[in-house]
């Protein structure tokens, strides 16, 4: 017997066909694996940052300063504290603590107004390139902005020998050709992404 529009049992199979129709649509699809979200960037303070440092409502604890060699900050009231391999956010909270002793309640602000960072928050440069040096990291570097950074290669270069050291969260070291040569003539295809520590390793032509 067909089913008639006024049955009942019409009905309530068309409603169960709708319910199966909505769960197929909106159930997730899973294509191969979920990719983690990226690592939230931190940034670490290092040997030769200045950093301005505020007081609320104290400007005479409030000061420029630069990050000695040895790591340590000096600011008024507080004659030495480790700057070095903190973030802006801990160094805050930590001279909060120091100048608890001195100032009710003292609310800090650390922001680092120039940068070279810890070796773990920098790009460092080696060999043929026209000014060697460390290179502090920015978010989204790319090899092309180092190599802008040092000044190129020299005429002595071997670019396409080149090669990128950089060590896994595992600890574990990972080495990468990298076609330096190539990428300076304007081939774009071999500029990569660098991340904080990574070692450009140029060496010299053999002709």
């Amino acid at each position: 017997m067909k089913p008639h529009p006024g049955n009942g049992f019409f009905w309530l199979v068309m409603a169960a066909g709708l319910l199966l129709l909505g769960g197929c649509s909106s159930a997730p699809i899973i294509d191969g694996p979920t990719a983690a979200p990226p690592p939230v960037e931190r940034y670490i303070i290092g040997p030769g940052d200045t950093l301005e440092i505020f007081v609320r409502d104290n400007p005479s604890l409030s000061t420029t300063v630069p990050v000695r060699p040895d790591g340590r900050i000096s600011i008024p009231l507080v004659q030495s504290i480790m700057a070095a391999g903190e973030t802006p956010d801990k160094l805050a909270s930590d001279l909060e603590s120091a100048l608890g002793r001195y100032v009710r309640s003292p609310m800090v602000t650390v922001i680092v107004k120039s940068f070279v960072g810890a070796y773990s928050q920098q790009v460092r440069v080696v060999g043929q390139a026209t000014m060697p040096k460390a290179v502090p990291y920015r978010s989204g570097m790319t090899l092309l902005d180092v190599m802008i950074e040092v000044g190129g290669l020299t005429k002595f270069a071997a670019g396409n020998g080149a090669k990128v050291a950089r060590r896994l969260p595992d600890g574990g070291e990972q080495t990468i050709p990298v076609r330096l040569g190539d990428l300076m003539n304007g081939t774009i295809k071999y500029n990569m992404v660098m991340q904080p520590g990574d070692i450009l390793i140029i060496p010299q032509s053999l002709l």
